[in-house]
Parts: C-alpha cells; sequence; structure tokens
C-alpha cells in the first residue's frame, strides 16, 4: 500500500512557528518499577516485574511534557540496559537539552547528534519534547505527527508457556476479548509443535510470529521457518540476528510469508537498505527502538511512500509510552494491528489516572492537547526507585 503524497507532508512540521521558541529548563527522572499480572518470557529470558525510567521536562512557560524509556534490564533484546540508559540520560542527554531553545522536536537531532546510538534513552526525551511542542499548539499529538485515525486495531503480543495448554488457554481468551492479531514469541525447540496447535485450534484467527533474533541461517533453522510458512500467518518476524539483512532477504525470497524486521531496524537509513536488499516485506516500528517519534515517523513515511505495510510494535510500555504509541499508529501507513493492548493485560496498576483500555480490539487514540493522558503522581511515587534532576 502507497499512501498519497499529500497525506505526507506533515504540514505542521513545516510552517513557521506560531509559538515562541521552546526552552526546556528542568528534566526529571523517575525509575519506576511495576510488577506484571503474570510473568512472560521471550526467546532469552523470563520476567515478572519492569523497570523503566520517566521522564518529566518543563519549559520556560510552566508546560510540562512526559517521556517513557521502556529500555529492557538487561542487553538481550539489544545493547541497551536500564542502567546504561539512566546514566546516558542523566550524564549526556538532559545536560545538553536543558537551556537550548528550539521550535520543532526535528531540530533536536542536532542538540544531541553528537552521541552516538543509547535510543532507548533518547526516545524518552524526544516524547516528552513532542508532548511540550503539542500542548504549546493546543493540538494533540497525533494530530502533530500528521495522524487522524481516533482509534487503533490492536493485537497481542504472547510470551512462552510452560505448556501447550497453558498457551492454548492464553490464546483462546485474549480472542475472547476481540484481539485482532495474536502474536506468539518463539525460540528454537518452542515453535513448529506450539505454533501449528494454535493454528489447529484457532484456524481463522490472525496469527504471526515472532522470534527475537533467535534463530541463524543454517539448515536446521531454514527448515524450521519453511515449516512455519506452511501456517497461513501474517509474518515471521525478526528469525535471524538484527545485522543478517542478507540471511533474511535470502530468507524471504524462499518463504511466501512476509518476513517482518524489528531488532535489525534501528533509523529511516537502516529500513531503507533492508527494503533496497528485499529483507522484509513488513517493518515494526518502535518508538523506542528507534529513538523516538522523529525517526518513528521517518521510518512510516518512507515505508508508505515504498508501499510497506506497517505496525507499531511495544516493549510492555507503562502508559505513557503506551500514549505515545497510540498517537504514532494514527499515522495513515499503520494498516496492520499493533502491539499495543490494554494497560490491564499486563500491569493491575499503571502510572496513569485513567489507564489505557482496549474494547473489541480497538484502543482509542488519545485527543487531548499533548499525549492527552494524565500521569498519577501517587501510582509514580508508590513505585518509585530513584529520581534525579537537571535544571538550568
Amino acid at each position: 500500500m502507497t499512501i498519497p503524497s499529500d497525506r505526507l507532508t506533515h504540514r505542521d512540521a513545516s510552517l513557521p512557528s506560531t509559538a515562541s521558541a521552546i526552552t526546556v529548563v528542568r528534566a526529571e527522572l523517575m525509575a519506576v518499577r511495576l510488577p506484571l499480572r503474570r510473568s512472560f518470557a521471550t526467546s532469552s529470558h523470563r520476567k515478572d516485574h519492569l523497570d523503566h525510567i520517566l521522564v518529566r521536562l518543563t519549559d520556560r512557560e510552566g508546560v510540562q511534557g512526559w517521556g517513557e524509556c521502556a529500555s529492557p534490564s538487561h542487553p538481550y533484546y539489544g545493547p541497551e540496559t536500564f542502567t546504561s540508559c539512566w546514566n546516558a540520560l542523566k550524564d549526556y542527554f538532559a545536560p545538553v537539552l536543558v537551556g537550548e531553545s528550539w521550535d520543532h522536536p526535528e531540530e533536536l537531532d542536532a542538540v544531541w547528534g553528537r552521541i552516538r546510538g543509547n535510543l532507548f534513552a533518547r526516545a524518552a526525551l524526544d516524547t516528552a519534547c513532542w508532548d511540550i511542542y503539542a500542548q504549546r499548539r493546543n493540538r494533540s499529538l497525533a494530530s502533530a505527527l500528521g495522524g487522524s485515525a481516533e482509534e487503533v486495531e490492536v493485537g497481542v503480543s504472547l510470551g512462552i508457556e510452560e505448556s501447550l495448554g497453558a498457551l492454548l488457554d492464553q490464546v483462546e481468551d485474549h480472542v475472547g476479548q476481540g484481539y485482532r492479531r495474536i502474536k506468539l514469541k518463539i525460540a528454537p525447540g518452542w515453535d513448529v509443535a506450539p505454533v501449528a496447535t494454535v493454528r489447529e485450534r484457532f484456524p481463522d484467527t490472525p496469527l504471526q510470529v515472532d522470534a527475537n533474533a533467535a534463530y541463524s541461517s543454517t539448515a536446521e533453522h531454514r527448515r524450521v521457518m519453511r515449516a512455519l510458512d506452511t501456517m497461513a500467518l501474517q509474518m515471521i518476524e525478526q528469525p535471524f540476528p538484527a545485522d543478517d539483512l542478507l540471511a533474511h532477504a535470502e530468507l524471504q525470497r524462499e518463504l511466501t510469508t512476509p518476513v517482518c524486521l524489528d531488532e535489525s531496524v534501528t533509523s529511516a537509513a537502516t529500513a531503507h537498505t533492508a527494503l533496497g536488499l528485499g529483507a522484509a516485506k513488513i517493518i515494526n516500528i518502535k518508538v523506542s527502538r528507534l529513538g523516538g517519534l522523529t525517526e518513528a515517523r521517518r521510518v512510516h513515511d518512507l515505508c508508505a511512500r515504498s508501499g510497506i505495510p506497517v505496525w507499531c510494535g511495544g516493549m510492555h510500555e507503562f502508559g505513557v509510552g503506551r500514549a505515545a504509541n497510540l498517537a504514532l499508529a494514527a499515522l495513515p501507513g499503520f494498516t496492520l494491528p499493533g502491539d499495543i493492548s490494554g494497560s490491564d493485560r499486563y500491569f493491575t496498576a499503571d502510572v496513569l489516572s485513567s489507564p489505557i483500555t482496549a474494547a473489541g480490539g480497538r484502543v482509542r487514540v488519545p485527543s487531548a492537547p499533548g499525549l492527552g493522558v494524565t500521569v498519577d503522581r501517587d501510582a509514580v511515587r508508590t513505585h518509585l526507585l530513584d529520581q534525579i534532576s537537571v535544571a538550568q
């Protein structure tokens, strides 16, 4: 699907600002731990709680913007960790941002451009800046990004279970809740049999699998991919290591099922390379993995021009990050259900006054100015691990 060019101009970004320049004078970092309702396992590890970093920025006019660093605690998904992000934010990103004046979040590339990598850390500040920017213009974040959808279709991501029976129970529960797509985590030894069992029990349910780069381009693992290719899947997500784009391209030529890239895509440039090689037919766009909304929108626009479907992935975000994902998913190129299930799917209590919920496989996009959600300060204090401020 190719999006008409007039829907990709993001006129708000190109028009001169009608508001005064934005200057962030204070950045607050809050380390917050939320327990999960039930443990979640991927190909690399199992977790029963999440430690994320909430960021609150205050500009010279007193407007506050929120962002979330949803980095995993351990370097299994990617090289960043909670600790590395905390250090990068307090020692590098926040100090260079505080005191700088800017008119549009895209200008921030120049502010922290010397800082290499650390995309999860960068994403938190980028989102908070977009929140302030949208509030200053009295627009929802979705509208400021160029999105217009009032609600988005969502799917759910299910972890590796201890038994096939437990997995089937989870699938049945979420299909019954109306989720539009089920994603199953897979790993060597937990792939063909469980997926075939789910497909047999739920023949009409949109189904996809996610390997989180757990396989290699060996004959044995390619046989697994070919077996999965017979199961009417929507996609096979990130089967091979992130940097092995040629292996993904070779696999895509062998399969009918679309290959989807996640960890491989860290910028619009890497997305362009991957598509040029034919390494994927679908891209998973994650705000955190791409360093924020600015770069995530660039990848969306690239894929839309190229006719490549995209969907919004998640990192088990708290409500702040989940609201940012919803705003991004309101853009026209997001034609596949994303991993933006309701907060109650993962947490007994979120950090928002009104948690994000799903109904019938859909979630409403916040329409109030900025992120459009209210952070529950008492909930943040209850689950706070550490806090630090960087001020002008």
